[in-house]
């Protein structure tokens, strides 16, 4: 039964719509991404930068959110938080994870009430340094053959400029994604603003995770490059000094015995994590769901 459809008193009865939203944090965007109005950030040192998409329906029409949509018959919420955030990014993230559910009876006040389970993701710079690809041709086959949604604007009108309260930060109208500092998001629909907070102080929580350092940096940095990653999580400068004293003293790092090659300057060392301080979280791509097939 559609709720668009259904009486007054069916939609009562009416089980709740679920859908996935997805929080993807990177510290440098791709190369090929539009920033937003706080582009400038970038100059003066690492920031945590998170992709927003433009909706095309009401409501909040011509607002931002985050990547996301209901879930399909054939999909896991995993395969759902996935196909969004390429969608997006066209680009898979080194890491996922499943953050929070939030199902506010308010949430949808105009529609059937909806569920979201929200999935927080890490891009780490091999991440965004990929080059862009499409998504599989089967996926696109069957959305040109899917039928129209009720609420689908007008394929023959642009989608209208964002309202008054999101003007500001209206770095490109003519494209649908774009990269916000963490510090400064645009206006955002629905409860989007309360999900991010939400997933950076989870981040926040989780910067001395092996797991979430490695996911950013990869297997080999410098002391130097996993206090830039502190500071971007945290949001404040630390003191280089006491950051390697504390750093060395907790006794999980291992000196790879080499030195970063490329550099101008004196080439500093590099480190890895111990394996038994690694939570040992799987990215996404060690979890292949099986798909029912037509």
């Amino acid at each position: 039964m559609l709720f668009q459809t259904a009486s007054a008193t069916e939609r009562r009865t009416l089980p709740p719509s679920v859908a996935v939203s997805t929080v993807a944090f990177a510290l440098r965007p791709p190369a090929d991404a539009v920033l937003g109005a706080d582009a400038e950030r970038g100059d003066r040192g690492i920031t945590l930068w998170i992709p927003f998409v433009r909706r095309t329906r009401e409501p909040f029409l011509g607002r931002w959110a985050l990547p996301g949509g209901p879930t399909e018959w054939d999909e896991t919420l995993t395969d759902t938080a996935l196909r969004t955030l390429h969608d997006a990014v066209l680009r898979n993230p080194g890491y996922l994870e499943q953050l929070y559910s939030f199902g506010g009876v308010e949430r949808s006040a105009d529609a059937q009430r909806l569920v979201t389970i929200a999935y927080w993701a890490l891009y780490g710079e091999r991440d965004t340094s990929k080059a862009p690809n499409s998504e599989p041709p089967r996926r696109e086959e069957r959305r040109a053959s899917a039928p129209r949604r009720w609420d689908d604007p007008d394929p023959v009108r642009p989608p209208d400029r964002v309202t008054a309260e999101g003007s500001a930060a209206d770095p490109a109208p003519d494209r649908n994604v774009a990269w916000f500092s963490a510090d400064a998001p645009p206006a955002l629909a629905f409860d989007h603003s309360e999900i991010v907070a939400y997933a950076l102080a989870r981040l926040r929580l989780k910067t001395e995770y092996a797991a979430v350092a490695h996911r950013f940096l990869g297997p080999t940095f410098t002391l130097g490059q996993l206090r830039a990653v502190t500071e971007a999580v945290s949001g404040r400068k630390i003191d280089p000094a006491n950051f390697r004293r504390r750093a060395l003293a907790r006794g999980r790092l291992i000196d790879t015995g080499e030195t970063e090659t490329g550099t101008p300057h004196r080439p500093a060392r590099l480190y890895r994590f111990r394996e038994d301080t690694d939570p040992g979280i799987p990215r996404p791509s060690d979890h292949t769901p099986r798909r029912s097939r037509p």
